[in-house]
C-alpha cells in the first residue's frame, strides 16, 4: 500500500503530466471559458429584446423609423452571430473530448486516470491528517469523472442542437435536448468555479506548484 507523502514537496496532488494532457487541459480550459463568455454575452449585452430600444433610438437619429419587430430582427442578427460562434467553439470542444479518449489510451500507464484513481484508493492513511488528505484526494479524482460525464452530456446535446433540424428524432426532441444542455451547462459553470477555487487554495496551502505543474508537467519531481 502506498504511503501518503508527509511533505508539501511530495504532495500526491503534484503529479507528472504528459505534454499531451497539458496541451489538452489548456485548450479545453480556453474552449470552455470561451463558451461561457459567449453565453453571458448572448444573455446580456447581445440579448435581442434588450436591444430593441437601442436599435430604434440609433435609427431614429438617422431619420429612420422602424417598428419593434423590425428593430428586433436587426438586434437578433447580432445574437445569431454570437450563437454561430458558440456553435463553432462547441465543435472544437467535441473534438477535444474525442481526443481526450485517444490520449487516455496512448499515454503512459501510470498517468492514466483509472490507474491514478486505483492508486489513490490504496493510499495508506496512518494519521488523521493523512486520512483527511486521502479523502480530499479521492474527492478530487472522482470529481474528474463528474467533469467528463458533464462534458460528454454537454457535447452530445450540443451536437444534437446543432444538427437537430437534420435528424427527425433530434428535431422532435429539440426542446428536451435544449433543457438538458442548459441544465448541464450551469452544472459545468459550478464545477469550473469549484475547480478553480480548489486549485488556487491547494496551490497556496498543501500543494504549492500544482498550477505550474500543469505547465511544466512536474517532470523534475520524483
Amino acid at each position: 500500500m502506498n504511503q501518503i507523502p508527509a511533505t508539501d514537496e511530495s504532495s500526491p496532488f503534484l503529479q507528472k503530466h504528459s505534454a499531451l494532457i497539458r496541451i489538452w487541459h489548456w485548450l479545453t480550459f480556453i474552449a470552455i471559458t470561451t463558451l461561457i463568455i459567449t453565453v453571458l454575452l448572448a444573455s446580456t449585452a447581445l440579448n435581442p429584446r434588450e436591444n430593441v430600444k437601442l436599435v430604434k433610438e440609433q435609427l431614429s437619429q438617422k431619420g429612420i423609423t422602424v417598428t419593434d419587430d423590425q428593430a428586433f430582427s436587426v438586434s437578433h442578427s447580432y445574437d445569431d452571430k454570437m450563437w454561430d460562434f458558440h456553435k463553432l467553439v462547441g465543435f472544437v470542444l467535441a473534438f477535444l473530448l474525442f481526443s481526450r479518449i485517444i490520449i487516455e489510451v496512448v499515454q503512459p500507464s501510470d498517468e492514466k486516470l483509472m490507474v491514478r484513481l486505483k492508486k489513490s484508493l490504496n493510499l495508506n492513511a496512518a494519521t488523521p491528517e493523512d486520512q483527511k488528505l486521502k479523502k480530499h484526494y479521492l474527492t478530487v479524482k472522482r470529481g474528474y469523472f463528474v467533469f467528463y460525464i458533464l462534458l460528454l452530456v454537454i457535447v452530445l446535446t450540443g451536437l444534437g442542437i446543432a444538427f437537430g433540424h437534420d435528424v427527425a428524432f433530434l428535431d422532435h426532441n429539440h426542446r428536451l435536448i435544449m433543457k438538458i444542455h442548459s441544465f448541464c451547462q450551469y452544472l459545468m459553470y459550478g464545477f469550473v468555479a469549484v475547480h478553480l477555487g480548489g486549485v488556487i487554495i491547494a496551490d497556496l496551502t498543501h500543494s504549492g506548484g500544482i498550477v505550474s505543474g500543469m505547465i511544466n508537467g512536474n517532470r523534475k519531481r520524483n
